[in-house]
């Protein structure tokens, strides 16, 4: 009898032993920017312990490749990353000399292939167990305490990222801040100026048929020429107006990246809220209409609510893009995480550059799934489908 393939699965599983078996798992320099030395798999753990770690990866990869349950496929994800975890762990406390705070431990080409293969294992089965919202949202605080117990049990203090971090936690915690409230706070604010204005583009087509297109001209425009080209009149406007500059307005620093961020939103907010306004049912408004509701009354009980999961959508698109694009604030004097990502490409220093690109990446992850949530929650829990149904029964 012939097993079913699963085709995912056996790429997946191809993947990791390729990597196991081909790649270098770790890398080790005697500083920084030094030229590396690739270590496989079997070299970079303490003797004894490849074996097991290889197993247990290794079979963790086989249970992919046949038809199993979500639940099996799950469990051998989980298997593969923790394993993998403890293996990286293990390694670079084996490989860093004693006392040579210069060296450089970091995971090679294979580790991050496994982490790919066995990450997107662990993804496909969330995928196929249909998991509720609140499940999505546990299973990311999940995720998240075993990162923190990894990083609290010290078995990554000798990995070279950590190392970056270690001589420099309290400029860390300054940007993760700053780029944290570039992010949150441009998004509010597209959202506060969004709002009413695409209220406003929806009842006056001569304001539609200027600004529409004007906000898609701006998206065009690439991020960090945006950046740039604010610099030279927020200077005019800090030397000019009385006043400015003590607001922390300035051709470098925060005012340019702050506007910038907030330009780039405006667009999706702005479009999803006037998609989810048109896709309000036509007799539901004349439902509304019917039972003598005032313009702002129809506006906040009945349209808003049923076009809230279509601007939740844009205020998905937007957080995510933002703390991405945030990263170029480090560029022009704005600080946040693109502070390390642009001064370990100035020092050709590769574990700078993933200390401010890893904590972006996570951070995106972690406000696209929350807000994944939030947009299903909505939809599967409409007050304003309830509301318009009443509506529409008890219409003349």
């Amino acid at each position: 009898m012939r097993l079913p393939i699963d085709t995912l699965g056996a790429t997946l599983a191809v993947l990791a032993l390729a990597a196991l078996s081909l790649q270098p798992l770790m890398l080790l320099r005697p500083n920084r920017i030094a030229a590396a030395q690739a270590l496989p798999f079997w070299n970079a753990l303490p003797s004894g312990l490849e074996l097991a770690f290889g197993s247990i990866m290794t079979l963790a990869a086989l249970l992919l490749v046949t038809r199993v349950g979500a639940k099996a496929r799950l469990a051998a994800g989980v298997a593969g990353l923790i394993a993998l975890g403890i293996a990286i762990g293990l390694s670079a406390a084996h490989l860093a000399p004693p006392g040579n705070a210069y060296a450089r431990v970091s995971p090679a080409a294979g580790a991050w292939v496994l982490l790919f293969a066995f990450a997107l294992a662990l993804a496909d089965a969330l995928v196929r167990m249909r998991l509720s919202p609140l499940g999505r949202i546990a299973a990311l605080i999940v995720a998240i305490l075993v990162l923190a117990g990894f990083f609290a049990s010290g078995l990554w203090r000798d990995l070279s990222v950590l190392r970056e971090y270690a001589s420099r936690s309290d400029a860390f915690s300054r940007e993760l801040r700053v780029h944290a409230a570039l992010s949150v706070f441009s998004l509010l604010a597209a959202v506060v100026i969004g709002l009413p204005l695409a209220i406003a583009m929806r009842r006056i087509a001569p304001l539609r048929r200027v600004l529409l297109p004007a906000l898609n001209v701006l998206q065009t425009v690439p991020s960090m020429a945006l950046f740039g080209l604010l610099i030279a009149p927020l200077a005019w406007v800090a030397a000019q107006v009385p006043g400015a500059s003590a607001l922390g307005i300035a051709g470098i620093g925060v005012a340019p990246a702050f506007l910038a961020l907030l330009a780039y939103s405006l667009l999706p907010i702005v479009a999803s809220t006037i998609t989810g306004f048109e896709a309000v049912p036509a007799e539901t408004r004349e439902a509304a209409d019917a039972m003598g509701m005032t313009a702002r009354q129809k506006l906040v009980q009945v349209e808003l609510p049923l076009a809230l999961p279509v601007i939740l959508t844009g205020v998905r698109i937007v957080l995510v893009q933002n703390i991405g694009l945030s990263v170029i604030a480090g560029l022009v004097g704005g600080g946040g995480l693109g502070v390390f990502v642009f001064q370990g490409i100035s020092q050709t220093a590769i574990d700078l550059v993933l200390l401010g690109a890893l904590p972006t990446v996570a951070m995106s992850f972690a406000a696209a799934v929350l807000l994944d949530a939030l947009i299903d929650l909505t939809r599967h829990q409409p007050r304003g489908k309830a509301r318009a149904s009443a509506l529409t029964s008890e219409a003349p």
